[in-house]
C-alpha cells in the first residue's frame, strides 16, 4: 500500500522519513519512491539521505528497536552483551520472529546517568542495571507497548551541580527581548562586540564579528541557527540547556534576528534529544501566544519564527556546513569553504550558526550589559563556561565556572580521585595526564566545547583510545578519502596494537597515517582524528611500550586462520588443508 505525503514545506524530508521508519520498522524503496514524489525531491536525494543517517534502516528492525551506547561514559559492554544473550539476538541484529533489534551507536549524551539505551529511535533509558535489563528483557518478550512501561524510566534529570553567571539567577521569558527593543540592532551588534564573546563550540571565533558580517552579508534572506547537534562524546550541557533555559536560548536566537534582519530560525536539535522535542515546541508555542516569537515581537513590527528539525545520528552535522546541508534535505557533507556561512549559509543566504550555550550566553549579555559579563573570566576569555563532566568520579554533572579555572580544581570538585587521564573537549581534543591538571580551562589554555570525560588508574589507556578511534572511523562521512580510509586505519592499527600484535613499525606507521589524515583531510572530524593516539603517544608512551612486540615485524593478519572459513565449508581440517 503507498502513503500519499501531501506537499508541504513544514514536512521536512528528516521528519517524513522518521515517520515511515516508526511506521514500517524500515524504509522501503517503495516508501522512498512515494516520499521522493510526495516531498518533490529526487529519488536519487531521498535515497541517499537514507542511506546517511545512522537512525535509518533499508533493511526491517524489531518491534523493539534498541541501541546501546558504545560510550567510554554512558556505555557498558557487559550489560549490553547481557541484554543481547537474554533476548537471544546477536548484536546488530534482528531476531527472526522480527521482536527485537539490538546494536551500538555512538554517545547519546546520558554521560552523566551512567549506562544508557535508545528505544525505537524516540525514547531513552539511562542509569541502566543487570536489574533493569533483566526487567527491560521481560516486558520486550511480553511484547509490553512503550506506554505501559515504568513512565519514571524515561525521566532524565538535568544534574547541574554549580552553578555561575549563567545559571545562577532564573530567568524571566521576555526580559532580554524588553531590554534589546529598547536599542536599535547596531546598539546591540555593538554590546555584543564590546562584551568579547567568543562562540562556545571549541572553535573561539568571536560572536559579534560572526553576527556584523552576516548583517553586512547582501542576500534575499538572513537565517539564524542554532546547532544543537551535540553529539561530541562526553558532552551534555545542551542537553540541559534545553531541558530548563529553553526560553534563554530562544531569545538569544531573537535577538541575533533582530541584529542580522531574520525573519526565520532554526533549531537542529539531534535525533538521541528528540525526547525533548513537544517541550521545546510547547514552549515556542507559548512564546507566539505571549508576543515573543512570531509576527510583531512585542509589538514592535518585527517578525521572527523559530522551527524545529531533529537530524537523524550523523556526528558531523555538528560540523555548521554539514548541518546546513542537512537543513536542506541532503546528506550532512561539510562544505568547502569558503564560502562561509555568514555569506552563503542556508538556502545560500546569510546564515548565522551559533551553537545552544552561545545564544543563551547572548540574551543574559543583552539583559545585564557587556561589563557585567567581561568583568568575569580571563582577559582573552570573557565569561563563563559550561562543563559537562562524567566518567570516574563522585559526581558527574554540570557544572558551570568562570574561565581560568584550573583543571584540577574541576577534578576535586566533581570528586575524582586516583585519576589517570582527562580527556578535554571529548575525542577531537585533548588526552592529558596528570602534569597538564594544573593547566586552566580557556581559549588560550586548555580550550574545551565542555565535555570532560576522567579516567581513573583501573582504566586501559589503549583501549580508550581503540574506542575513541573506533567512533571517528564510524562517524567519518565519508566524503575525502583521507578521513575515510585513514580513520579505518587508525582503528585497524588500534585493534592489532590492544591485541598485542603490534611492533615499533606499527608505532611508526600509525605515526605518519595521523599526519596525512589529520594534514589532508577536508573537514574537522578527520584533522581531529588522531588527537587522542597522538596525545596517547606523548604523555602515556609506557602503555604503548608495554604492549608492542620486542620485533620488526607482525603479520597484519594469520592467512591460516583466514582459511578456517573455506575448510569449514569443504569440511576439511586435514594437515593439507592447513598452511
Amino acid at each position: 500500500m503507498s502513503i500519499k505525503y501531501p506537499y508541504n514545506p513544514t514536512n521536512h524530508l528528516l521528519h517524513v522519513l522518521f515517520e515511515e521508519q516508526q511506521r514500517a520498522h524500515f524504509i522501503s524503496n517503495n516508501a522512498i519512491q512515494n516520499i521522493s514524489k510526495s516531498l518533490n525531491l529526487p529519488h536519487a536525494q531521498v535515497e541517499g539521505v537514507v542511506e546517511f543517517y545512522a537512525f535509518f534502516h533499508r533493511e526491517p528492525r524489531g518491534q523493539f528497536d534498541i541501541l546501546f551506547s558504545n560510550c567510554t561514559s554512558c556505555g557498558d559492554a557487559w550489560l549490553r552483551q547481557r541484554l543481547c544473550d537474554k533476548l537471544n539476538v546477536k548484536l546488530g541484529e534482528t531476531r527472526s520472529d522480527g521482536l527485537v533489534s539490538i546494536d551500538q551507536t555512538s554517545c547519546i549524551g546520558m554521560c552523566d546517568h551512567g549506562a544508557s539505551l535508545l528505544l525505537n529511535n524516540s525514547l531513552t533509558i539511562t542509569s541502566l542495571t543487570a536489574k533493569r535489563i533483566d526487567q527491560i528483557v521481560k516486558l520486550v518478550e511480553s511484547s509490553t507497548a512503550l506506554q505501559e512501561w515504568p513512565k519514571h524510566w524515561f525521566d532524565i534529570s538535568d544534574n547541574v551541580h554549580k552553578r555561575g553567571l549563567l545559571l545562577t539567577e532564573p530567568f524571566q521569558p521576555g526580559s532580554a527581548l524588553k531590554v534589546m527593543i529598547e536599542h536599535n540592532p547596531p546598539e546591540i551588534l555593538n554590546e555584543i562586540i564590546v562584551s568579547g564573546l567568543k562562540g562556545r563550540g571549541g572553535a573561539g571565533f568571536s560572536t559579534g564579528l560572526k553576527w556584523k558580517l552576516c548583517r553586512e552579508a547582501i542576500g534575499d534572506a538572513h537565517y539564524v541557527i542554532c546547532n544543537a547537534d551535540e553529539g561530541e562524546p562526553g558532552t551534555f550541557k545542551d542537553r540541559v540547556l534545553l531541558n530548563s533555559y529553553a526560553d534563554l536560548v530562544f531569545e538569544g536566537m531573537t535577538i541575533c534576528a533582530y541584529v542580522i534582519g531574520a525573519k526565520q530560525g532554526f533549531l537542529y536539535l539531534r535525533g538521541e534529544y528528540r525526547y525533548l522535542l513537544d517541550t521545546l515546541n510547547a514552549t515556542l508555542q507559548k512564546r507566539r501566544e505571549t508576543g515573543l516569537l512570531g509576527g510583531n515581537i512585542l509589538g514592535q513590527g518585527f517578525d521572527f519564527d523559530i522551527s524545529i528539525i531533529v537530524g537523524a545520528g550523523a556526528y558531523i552535522c555538528g560540523e555548521e556546513s554539514a548541518l546546513i546541508e542537512s537543513l536542506e534535505e541532503k546528506r550532512g557533507i561539510p562544505r568547502i569553504r569558503p564560502p562561509f556561512p555568514v555569506t552563503q549559509g542556508y538556502k545560500e543566504q546569510p546564515t548565522v550558526v551559533n551553537n545552544v550555550e552561545t545564544l543563551a550566553t547572548v540574551a543574559k549579555i543583552v539583559l545585564h550589559g557587556h561589563h557585567w559579563f567581561e568583568s568575569h573570566g580571563t582577559n582573552r576569555s570573557k565569561g563563563s563556561k559550561l562543563l559537562s563532566v562524567s566518567g570516574n568520579c563522585a559526581r558527574p554533572g554540570i557544572y558551570e565556572y568562570d574561565f581560568g579555572v584550573s583543571l584540577q580544581e574541576v577534578l576535586n570538585d566533581v570528586g575524582a580521585e586516583n585519576v589517570q587521564a582527562v580527556q578535554v573537549g571529548g575525542p577531537s581534543g585533548r588526552l592529558l595526564g596528570p602534569d597538564h591538571f594544573n593547566h586552566l580551562i580557556s581559549f588560550e589554555g586548555l580550550s574545551t566545547g565542555g565535555s570532560l570525560m576522567i579516567f581513573a588508574k583501573h582504566r586501559d589507556i589503549l583501549a580508550l583510545i581503540h574506542n575513541f578511534s573506533h567512533f571517528f572511523a564510524h562517524e567519518s562521512c565519508g566524503f575525502c578519502t583521507p578521513c575515510r580510509v585513514g580513520t579505518r586505519l587508525l582503528e585497524n592499527s588500534m585493534s592489532k596494537l590492544c591485541n598485542g600484535h603490534s611492533t615499533a613499525y606499527d608505532i611508526d606507521e600509525i605515526k605518519h597515517i595521523s599526519a596525512l589524515v589529520s594534514q589532508y583531510s577536508h573537514c574537522g572530524l578527520g584533522v581531529s582524528a588522531a588527537h587522542p593516539i597522538l596525545d596517547g603517544l606523548k604523555y602515556f608512551q609506557k602503555s604503548f611500550e608495554e604492549k608492542i612486540l620486542k620485533k620488526e615485524m607482525e603479520p597484519e593478519f594469520d592467512l591460516d586462520s583466514e582459511l578456517s572459513e573455506a575448510r569449514a565449508i569443504t569440511d576439511r581440517d586435514d594437515p593439507g588443508a592447513h598452511l
